[in-house]
């Protein structure tokens, strides 16, 4: 972080539902929160650049089913964020009873749905001709995926641990089958000039 980020006081923690969190602005639209917002609704009420960490803990895949409102909370995190702010990311695994069982759930968020919103990864893209969407170069927002973690069910990450399952075994796993993996953690960091 720089040394603006860190004289930065605000620190969001959205969609808190009954999750509060202690130094951090809970915002919901339901419940008692500190501020009450319904995140698909824009502009959000904080300033540009005001923001030093958030907090999406199970509330982006309930988020965004149709896809310009999706951007629209990616390019208000973008806005309200510092440089070098900070955006912890916590979803259920698109392929687990997890995700798949709420009516709630609206949206895959993976690493490469994430991947997406990063402006040195469309720059490589185009420069390679791929056909990944670049939505960084088309909203003008630039997130870098700093930390990425996959919770494993607890028998694959045994089977893991012991050897019997390799981790090319258990990526196939993922790709094929259903409760391999229950949570998918993500770090994204702000790119800004």
């Amino acid at each position: 972080m720089n040394a603006v980020t860190e004289q930065l006081a605000l620190r969001l923690n959205l969609g808190c539902g009954l999750n509060r969190i202690d130094g951090f602005v809970n915002v919901d639209k339901h419940g008692a929160p500190d501020v009450r917002h319904d995140l698909e609704s824009f502009p959000w009420p904080w300033p540009d650049g005001s923001v030093s960490e958030v907090v999406l803990n199970h509330v982006l895949e309930h988020l965004g089913a149709q896809p310009d409102v999706f951007i629209g909370i990616m390019k208000e995190l973008y806005r309200v964020c510092a440089p070098d702010a900070l955006i912890r990311i916590a979803v259920p695994h698109p392929r687990h009873d997890h995700f798949l069982g709420d009516p709630t759930h609206v949206r895959v968020v993976t690493p490469d749905v994430l991947s997406l919103f990063s402006r040195r990864l469309n720059l490589e893209w185009q420069a390679q001709r791929a056909a990944n969407t670049p939505l960084a170069l088309y909203h003008g927002v630039d997130f870098e995926i700093v930390e990425r973690k996959i919770t494993l069910e607890k028998i694959y990450l045994d089977a893991l641990k012991s050897g019997a399952l390799t981790a090319l075994e258990i990526d196939q796993a993922l790709r094929e089958r259903n409760n391999i993996a229950s949570e998918i953690r993500m770090v994204l960091r702000v790119v800004k000039p």
